[in-house]
């Protein structure tokens, strides 16, 4: 008999929940379950998904990233402000760019994390503040509107790659699929990036075993930028219409999706599937709030640190009952001492 390995039995768990939390809404809110839902749903989380793929990788490696949402604001505007003033340039560019914004604001916090060795809650509370800042500076009270950006742009989110029934998958919600796939599969079979568990598991070991764990971190933080980049031109090509607000409480929301979907909040375990899945379990609860009229729509950042608060709980505890349960059976295999003959 095969056993089943604890990640896929959390990702197993996630699903269920996924399924109840469904089933709860579809009893409270009348013409719930229909292929309107998943169409609204999916929009919005290719963002999330992207954001929360940006936060686990981080986290694994016993850090945290508190400055995604700026970045994803700050990348949304000066993508923009690209496209507008360069009308033509080819979508490939363009996600260049947002990758290499991204991916510059991750190098400056993975060089005062890993380098100068200052916690990165402390490092990414203090630039989350300095970007969204640089954001006011940058747009001088200015907006990107939806007017001034190439159709192609405009049309990128809904556009319909195939149905199955009514249920559409658009270009946004496939695209950040295949970018949490590819992350997963990097993180699973490439060695440089299966250093993030190690680093996150046990850095010391991890730098006797000749890994750079200065190096790991900066490379986490440095790709967790250049994800949140991506997710602002998704940003950008939904909503259009940029202010210096955009992408702000998108940190709460990725920690969640995160720590919901089982990444260990204390590093070195996780996977960026279950972060997705987590990501489509916080939009669910969201978008269902807003419909449900019995519960204040002012209430979801509430449920979101709730979430939160008892997804960490619940995995120190489930944690600290597996290693009980290792010592035990530890101390069953150890070999019974014979006694001396006389």
């Amino acid at each position: 008999m095969t056993r089943v390995s604890p990640g896929a039995l959390r990702l197993l768990a996630l699903v269920l929940v996924l399924l109840l939390v469904g089933a709860f809404f579809a009893s409270q809110i009348e013409n719930y379950l229909n292929a309107r839902l998943f169409n609204r749903i999916s929009s919005s989380v290719a963002i999330v998904a992207l954001i929360a793929c940006a936060q686990t990788l981080v986290i694994l490696t016993r850090n945290i990233d508190l400055s995604l949402g700026a970045v994803v604001g700050f990348t949304a505007y000066g993508t923009g402000a690209l496209v507008t003033a360069v009308p033509d340039l080819h979508p490939a560019l363009l996600a260049l760019a947002a990758l290499g914004i991204g991916a510059g604001f991750g190098l400056v916090n993975g060089l005062l994390v890993a380098y100068a060795g200052v916690p990165s809650i402390i490092v990414t509370l203090a630039t989350m503040a300095i970007f969204r800042s640089a954001l006011v500076e940058f747009s001088d009270a200015q907006s990107i509107t939806t007017d001034s950006l190439p159709d192609w742009l405009v049309a990128f989110p809904n556009l319909q790659l195939f149905a199955i029934g009514g249920v559409q998958f658009r270009a946004a919600f496939v695209a950040a699929v295949v970018i949490v796939i590819f992350v997963h599969l990097a993180l699973t079979r490439l060695r440089p990036a299966r250093a993030l568990y190690a680093v996150g598991s046990n850095p010391e070991a991890a730098e006797m075993a000749g890994i750079d764990v200065r190096r790991t971190v900066l490379a986490a933080f440095v790709a967790a930028g250049a994800l949140a980049g991506l997710a602002g031109l998704f940003f950008l090509a939904r909503f259009g219409n940029i202010t210096v607000v955009a992408g702000l409480g998108f940190e709460l929301k990725s920690i969640a999706a995160a720590v919901l979907g089982g990444v260990n909040i204390f590093g070195g375990a996780g996977t960026v599937v279950g972060a997705l899945i987590g990501a489509i379990l916080v939009d669910l609860i969201e978008n269902s709030l807003v419909r449900w009229d019995l519960v204040s729509e002012f209430w979801r950042e509430a449920v979101l640190g709730l979430l939160i608060l008892s997804a960490v709980t619940g995995d120190a505890l489930l944690m600290r009952r597996l290693q009980r349960l290792r010592i035990r059976r530890d101390k069953a295999a150890a070999p019974v001492p014979k006694e001396a003959t006389p």
